[in-house]
Protein backbone atom coordinates (compact mmCIF):
# COMPACT_ATOMS: atom_id res chain seq x y z
CA UNK A 1 0.00 0.00 0.00
CA UNK A 2 2.60 2.56 0.86
CA UNK A 3 4.45 1.94 -2.41
CA UNK A 4 1.21 2.61 -4.30
CA UNK A 5 0.51 5.84 -2.25
CA UNK A 6 4.01 6.78 -3.23
CA UNK A 7 3.47 6.15 -6.74
CA UNK A 8 0.55 8.05 -6.89
CA UNK A 9 1.69 10.86 -4.81
CA UNK A 10 4.69 11.25 -7.72
CA UNK A 11 2.21 10.99 -10.40
CA UNK A 12 -0.04 13.57 -8.96
CA UNK A 13 3.12 15.84 -8.86
CA UNK A 14 4.49 15.45 -12.34
CA UNK A 15 1.24 16.16 -13.57
CA UNK A 16 0.75 19.16 -11.15
CA UNK A 17 4.03 20.23 -12.38
CA UNK A 18 3.20 19.72 -16.27
CA UNK A 19 0.64 22.63 -16.28
CA UNK A 20 2.53 24.88 -14.33
CA UNK A 21 5.41 24.63 -17.34
CA UNK A 22 2.70 24.79 -20.02
CA UNK A 23 1.06 28.00 -18.30
CA UNK A 24 4.87 29.68 -18.01
CA UNK A 25 5.00 28.91 -21.49
CA UNK A 26 2.47 29.96 -22.60
CA UNK A 27 2.65 33.61 -20.93
CA UNK A 28 5.65 33.48 -22.16
CA UNK A 29 4.33 32.81 -25.86
CA UNK A 30 1.23 35.43 -25.35
CA UNK A 31 3.82 38.19 -24.17
CA UNK A 32 5.68 37.42 -27.54
CA UNK A 33 2.27 37.54 -29.46
CA UNK A 34 0.72 40.18 -28.61
CA UNK A 35 4.08 42.08 -29.06
CA UNK A 36 4.27 41.27 -32.25
CA UNK A 37 0.40 42.19 -32.91
CA UNK A 38 1.56 45.70 -30.83
CA UNK A 39 4.01 45.76 -33.62
CA UNK A 40 2.21 44.54 -36.74
CA UNK A 41 -0.63 47.53 -35.67
CA UNK A 42 1.82 50.40 -35.28
CA UNK A 43 3.01 49.19 -38.71
CA UNK A 44 -0.19 49.43 -40.45
CA UNK A 45 -1.61 52.39 -38.08
CA UNK A 46 1.33 54.69 -38.73
CA UNK A 47 1.16 56.01 -42.22
CA UNK A 48 -2.46 56.87 -41.15
CA UNK A 49 -1.24 58.78 -38.62
CA UNK A 50 1.21 60.87 -40.78
CA UNK A 51 -1.73 61.59 -43.54
CA UNK A 52 -3.37 63.13 -40.40
CA UNK A 53 -0.53 65.06 -39.06
CA UNK A 54 0.12 66.11 -42.63
CA UNK A 55 -3.30 67.51 -43.10
CA UNK A 56 -3.20 69.37 -40.12
CA UNK A 57 -0.07 71.49 -41.82
CA UNK A 58 0.39 74.20 -44.51
CA UNK A 59 0.99 73.11 -47.85
CA UNK A 60 4.17 74.72 -47.99
CA UNK A 61 5.52 72.89 -44.97
CA UNK A 62 3.48 69.73 -45.65
CA UNK A 63 6.31 68.29 -47.51
CA UNK A 64 9.24 69.39 -45.61
CA UNK A 65 12.80 67.04 -45.78
CA UNK A 66 12.53 67.44 -41.91
CA UNK A 67 8.77 66.99 -41.09
CA UNK A 68 7.44 67.86 -37.53
CA UNK A 69 4.03 66.42 -35.84
CA UNK A 70 2.26 69.56 -34.37
CA UNK A 71 4.35 72.64 -35.47
CA UNK A 72 2.01 75.30 -37.22
CA UNK A 73 -0.89 72.68 -37.30
CA UNK A 74 -4.82 73.77 -37.48
CA UNK A 75 -7.74 72.62 -39.23
CA UNK A 76 -7.84 75.44 -42.36
CA UNK A 77 -6.89 72.68 -44.37
CA UNK A 78 -10.24 71.02 -43.52
CA UNK A 79 -12.15 74.22 -43.45
CA UNK A 80 -11.12 75.18 -46.80
CA UNK A 81 -12.19 72.07 -48.39
CA UNK A 82 -15.70 71.68 -46.94
CA UNK A 83 -16.00 75.60 -47.58
CA UNK A 84 -15.28 74.97 -51.42
CA UNK A 85 -12.11 76.94 -51.18
CA UNK A 86 -10.65 73.82 -52.95
CA UNK A 87 -12.97 72.10 -55.32
CA UNK A 88 -16.87 71.45 -55.16
CA UNK A 89 -16.29 68.94 -52.17
CA UNK A 90 -19.43 68.38 -50.78
CA UNK A 91 -20.97 67.94 -54.67
CA UNK A 92 -18.07 65.04 -55.25
CA UNK A 93 -19.22 63.58 -51.76
CA UNK A 94 -22.95 63.20 -52.80
CA UNK A 95 -21.55 62.05 -56.28
CA UNK A 96 -19.77 59.46 -54.64
CA UNK A 97 -22.40 58.65 -52.12
CA UNK A 98 -25.00 58.35 -54.59
CA UNK A 99 -22.87 55.87 -56.66
CA UNK A 100 -21.70 53.76 -53.55
CA UNK A 101 -25.29 53.08 -52.17
CA UNK A 102 -26.92 52.42 -55.66
CA UNK A 103 -23.58 49.76 -56.53
CA UNK A 104 -24.17 48.13 -53.33
CA UNK A 105 -27.60 47.66 -53.77
CA UNK A 106 -28.02 46.65 -56.63
CA UNK A 107 -24.66 44.17 -56.92
CA UNK A 108 -25.78 42.55 -53.59
CA UNK A 109 -29.29 42.09 -54.99
CA UNK A 110 -28.11 40.68 -58.71
CA UNK A 111 -25.43 38.49 -57.32
CA UNK A 112 -27.84 37.23 -54.57
CA UNK A 113 -30.37 36.18 -56.73
CA UNK A 114 -27.84 34.51 -59.17
CA UNK A 115 -26.18 32.88 -56.10
CA UNK A 116 -29.30 31.30 -55.09
CA UNK A 117 -30.36 30.28 -58.32
CA UNK A 118 -27.08 28.42 -59.12
CA UNK A 119 -26.95 27.31 -55.48
CA UNK A 120 -30.56 25.40 -55.39
CA UNK A 121 -31.25 24.50 -58.99
CA UNK A 122 -29.93 22.93 -61.84
CA UNK A 123 -30.05 24.21 -65.11
CA UNK A 124 -27.99 24.33 -68.18
CA UNK A 125 -25.05 25.95 -67.81
CA UNK A 126 -25.15 26.77 -63.98
CA UNK A 127 -21.89 25.33 -63.58
CA UNK A 128 -20.12 27.30 -66.62
CA UNK A 129 -22.01 30.45 -65.29
CA UNK A 130 -19.42 30.27 -61.98
CA UNK A 131 -16.42 29.53 -63.85
CA UNK A 132 -17.48 32.66 -66.41
CA UNK A 133 -17.18 34.72 -62.83
CA UNK A 134 -14.10 33.37 -61.78
CA UNK A 135 -12.85 33.99 -65.66
CA UNK A 136 -13.89 38.02 -65.35
CA UNK A 137 -11.92 38.28 -62.27
CA UNK A 138 -8.42 37.06 -63.68
CA UNK A 139 -8.94 40.33 -66.38
CA UNK A 140 -7.00 43.56 -65.65
CA UNK A 141 -9.94 46.33 -65.12
CA UNK A 142 -7.73 48.35 -67.69
CA UNK A 143 -8.47 46.05 -70.63
CA UNK A 144 -12.40 46.53 -70.10
CA UNK A 145 -12.63 50.54 -70.24
CA UNK A 146 -12.87 50.70 -74.01
CA UNK A 147 -15.40 47.62 -74.42
CA UNK A 148 -17.42 49.12 -71.90
CA UNK A 149 -17.42 52.27 -73.06
CA UNK A 150 -18.68 51.68 -76.67
CA UNK A 151 -21.20 49.62 -74.47
CA UNK A 152 -22.39 52.50 -72.94
CA UNK A 153 -21.90 55.03 -75.68
CA UNK A 154 -24.50 52.58 -77.39
CA UNK A 155 -26.73 52.76 -74.68
CA UNK A 156 -26.35 56.62 -74.41
CA UNK A 157 -25.45 56.32 -70.97
CA UNK A 158 -22.04 57.66 -71.24
CA UNK A 159 -21.00 60.68 -69.13
CA UNK A 160 -23.97 59.77 -67.27
CA UNK A 161 -23.85 58.07 -62.83
CA UNK A 162 -26.23 55.51 -63.76
CA UNK A 163 -24.06 54.59 -66.70
CA UNK A 164 -21.01 54.48 -64.02
CA UNK A 165 -23.42 52.42 -61.45
CA UNK A 166 -23.70 49.70 -63.97
CA UNK A 167 -19.44 49.61 -64.56
CA UNK A 168 -19.33 48.93 -61.30
CA UNK A 169 -21.74 46.43 -60.87
CA UNK A 170 -19.91 44.41 -64.05
CA UNK A 171 -16.94 44.50 -61.36
CA UNK A 172 -18.64 43.53 -58.18
CA UNK A 173 -21.20 41.15 -58.75
CA UNK A 174 -19.21 37.86 -60.31
CA UNK A 175 -16.90 38.49 -56.80
CA UNK A 176 -19.85 38.83 -54.40
CA UNK A 177 -21.73 35.89 -56.76
CA UNK A 178 -19.28 33.75 -56.15
CA UNK A 179 -18.95 34.73 -52.54
CA UNK A 180 -22.88 33.88 -51.39
CA UNK A 181 -22.99 30.63 -53.48
CA UNK A 182 -20.95 28.91 -51.21
CA UNK A 183 -22.70 30.64 -48.39
CA UNK A 184 -26.04 29.38 -49.39
CA UNK A 185 -24.44 26.29 -49.67
CA UNK A 186 -23.96 25.80 -46.28
CA UNK A 187 -27.34 26.61 -45.92
CA UNK A 188 -29.48 23.58 -45.44
CA UNK A 189 -31.97 22.84 -48.48
CA UNK A 190 -34.66 21.44 -45.79
CA UNK A 191 -35.41 24.68 -44.96
CA UNK A 192 -36.34 25.54 -48.64
CA UNK A 193 -38.22 22.68 -48.57
CA UNK A 194 -40.43 23.63 -45.53
CA UNK A 195 -40.66 26.92 -46.55
CA UNK A 196 -42.34 25.64 -50.33
CA UNK A 197 -44.71 23.29 -47.84
CA UNK A 198 -45.69 25.95 -46.35
CA UNK A 199 -46.93 27.50 -49.83
CA UNK A 200 -43.99 30.01 -50.49
CA UNK A 201 -42.71 30.42 -53.71
CA UNK A 202 -39.32 29.93 -54.88
CA UNK A 203 -38.42 33.73 -54.64
CA UNK A 204 -40.34 34.28 -51.46
CA UNK A 205 -38.08 31.36 -49.81
CA UNK A 206 -34.90 33.12 -51.35
CA UNK A 207 -36.41 36.40 -49.93
CA UNK A 208 -38.43 35.41 -46.54
CA UNK A 209 -36.32 32.42 -45.04
CA UNK A 210 -32.57 31.79 -46.88
CA UNK A 211 -31.69 35.76 -47.49
CA UNK A 212 -31.72 36.74 -43.27
CA UNK A 213 -30.35 33.55 -42.43
CA UNK A 214 -27.11 35.16 -44.63
CA UNK A 215 -26.76 38.26 -43.50
CA UNK A 216 -22.84 37.76 -42.58
CA UNK A 217 -21.99 36.70 -46.16
CA UNK A 218 -24.49 40.03 -47.67
CA UNK A 219 -22.46 41.94 -45.35
CA UNK A 220 -19.18 40.88 -47.16
CA UNK A 221 -20.47 40.95 -50.60
CA UNK A 222 -22.08 44.64 -49.79
CA UNK A 223 -19.21 45.86 -48.20
CA UNK A 224 -16.92 45.01 -50.95
CA UNK A 225 -19.55 46.54 -53.46
CA UNK A 226 -19.52 49.75 -51.46
CA UNK A 227 -15.30 49.96 -51.59
CA UNK A 228 -15.57 49.00 -55.36
CA UNK A 229 -17.32 51.88 -55.75
CA UNK A 230 -16.05 54.38 -53.23
CA UNK A 231 -12.53 54.65 -53.97
CA UNK A 232 -12.23 53.72 -57.50
CA UNK A 233 -10.37 56.36 -60.23
CA UNK A 234 -10.03 55.10 -63.60
CA UNK A 235 -13.09 53.98 -64.43
CA UNK A 236 -14.85 57.39 -62.97
CA UNK A 237 -12.29 58.98 -64.67
CA UNK A 238 -12.94 57.50 -68.22
CA UNK A 239 -16.89 57.02 -67.69
CA UNK A 240 -18.02 60.54 -65.99
CA UNK A 241 -18.03 63.69 -67.94
CA UNK A 242 -15.31 66.49 -67.51
CA UNK A 243 -17.48 69.16 -65.31
CA UNK A 244 -16.20 69.50 -61.98
CA UNK A 245 -19.93 69.02 -60.54
CA UNK A 246 -19.84 65.51 -61.64
CA UNK A 247 -16.63 64.19 -60.28
CA UNK A 248 -16.79 61.37 -57.24
CA UNK A 249 -14.21 62.06 -54.67
CA UNK A 250 -11.80 59.73 -55.86
CA UNK A 251 -11.47 61.82 -58.79
CA UNK A 252 -11.74 65.29 -57.51
CA UNK A 253 -8.72 64.53 -55.79
CA UNK A 254 -6.60 64.93 -58.81
CA UNK A 255 -7.46 68.95 -58.43
CA UNK A 256 -4.92 69.34 -55.55
CA UNK A 257 -2.20 67.51 -57.58
CA UNK A 258 -0.63 70.22 -60.38
CA UNK A 259 1.83 70.10 -62.75
CA UNK A 260 3.92 72.12 -61.33
CA UNK A 261 2.94 71.64 -57.43
CA UNK A 262 1.10 69.25 -54.99
CA UNK A 263 -0.85 70.84 -52.43
CA UNK A 264 -0.01 68.08 -50.37
CA UNK A 265 -1.95 69.52 -46.58
CA UNK A 266 -4.91 70.00 -48.70
CA UNK A 267 -4.77 66.29 -50.34
CA UNK A 268 -4.14 64.92 -47.05
CA UNK A 269 -7.15 66.73 -45.88
CA UNK A 270 -9.48 65.35 -48.38
CA UNK A 271 -7.95 61.59 -47.84
CA UNK A 272 -9.08 61.71 -44.38
CA UNK A 273 -12.42 63.03 -45.27
CA UNK A 274 -12.57 60.49 -47.82
CA UNK A 275 -11.84 57.66 -45.55
CA UNK A 276 -14.74 58.51 -43.02
CA UNK A 277 -17.24 56.82 -44.66
CA UNK A 278 -15.21 53.14 -45.59
CA UNK A 279 -14.43 53.35 -41.83
CA UNK A 280 -18.16 53.87 -40.81
CA UNK A 281 -19.30 50.93 -42.85
CA UNK A 282 -16.72 48.46 -42.01
CA UNK A 283 -17.38 49.70 -38.18
CA UNK A 284 -21.43 48.91 -38.75
CA UNK A 285 -20.46 45.09 -40.50
CA UNK A 286 -17.62 44.16 -39.18
CA UNK A 287 -19.80 41.57 -37.05
CA UNK A 288 -20.46 39.76 -40.03
CA UNK A 289 -17.15 39.88 -41.66
CA UNK A 290 -15.43 37.05 -39.98
CA UNK A 291 -18.28 34.40 -40.54
CA UNK A 292 -18.94 35.54 -43.76
CA UNK A 293 -15.63 35.36 -45.10
CA UNK A 294 -15.26 31.87 -43.73
CA UNK A 295 -18.37 30.32 -44.48
CA UNK A 296 -18.24 31.72 -48.11
CA UNK A 297 -15.32 30.11 -48.72
CA UNK A 298 -16.37 26.53 -47.10
CA UNK A 299 -18.01 25.65 -50.46
CA UNK A 300 -17.86 26.89 -53.97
Amino acid sequence: MSLDAASIKATENVAAARPMGRAKRSRLASAGLHGALVFASLIAVFPVFWVFITSLKPDAKAAETTPTLFNDSSFDNYTSILSGEKGSFLAWFANSAVIAILTTVISVFLSATAAYAVSRFRFPGHRGMMMSFLLIQMFPFAVLIVPLYNILLMLGLQGTSFGLVLVYCTTAVPFCAYMLKGYFDAIPRDIDEAGRIDGLSAFSVFWRLVLPLSKPGVAVTAFYAFLTAWGEVAFASAFLSASDESKTLAVGLQVFVQQNRTEWGHLAAASILVAIPAVIVFYLVQKFLVAGLASGAVKG
